[in-house]
């Protein structure tokens, strides 16, 4: 059983690498990793997601995020898929799905030629979209020109549909 709540209390920590991703983008590069185009090595990984060479690292943060990429690839091969990203939720309620999208954004960078044929495909590009909605710039404005007052409802209605978009992706290079 993967203990995230210590997990996440490691992640924000002193004790961290500075450059370790945090809770809820480690969950969208495990993802990202999990439903790319071809098998990308743990020790390939590993090291981006915890922000250091895994040397000196507590064996039960490997282990426990291990277990979570594991989780993910598990719920990613069954039929119906699952898939449960770890969205923040903001104190009005809402989910903040930013952190994981820029996460699983950073998986596709890990190989980035190979998901041009998801997003050059003409059938199924459009499964990214709900990642790349939460792209935003410096000034918070959106990478896709939406304008900053349909913003709120489109991030909302964008990380409702990233469940579906993240298993039709596994599903897409399944069947490619």
């Amino acid at each position: 059983m993967i203990d995230l709540e210590q997990l996440d209390e490691y992640l924000t920590s002193d004790d961290s690498p500075e450059n370790c991703m945090m809770l809820s983008d480690l969950d969208g590069f495990l993802h990202g990793v999990a439903c790319g185009p071809e098998f990308v090595p743990l020790d390939e990984w590993l090291p981006v997601a915890l922000g250091a060479d895994l040397d000196g690292l507590p064996e039960w943060v490997i282990q426990a995020v291990t277990d979570l990429y594991m989780k993910i690839s598990s719920g990613l091969s069954q039929e119906p898929q699952t898939v449960e990203p770890i969205f923040w939720e903001a104190a009005e309620g809402h989910v903040i799905a930013m952190d994981w999208c820029e996460g699983f954004m950073d998986a596709v960078g890990l190989r980035p030629k190979e998901w041009l044929r998801l997003t050059e495909s003409g059938t199924h590009g459009f499964l990214i979209a709900p990642m790349v909605t939460h792209l935003l710039d410096d000034d918070g404005n959106s990478m896709l020109g939406i304008p900053q007052e349909a913003l709120d409802e489109s991030l909302d209605n964008a990380a409702k549909d990233i469940p579906d978009a993240v298993a039709g992706i596994a599903q897409f290079w399944r069947n490619t």
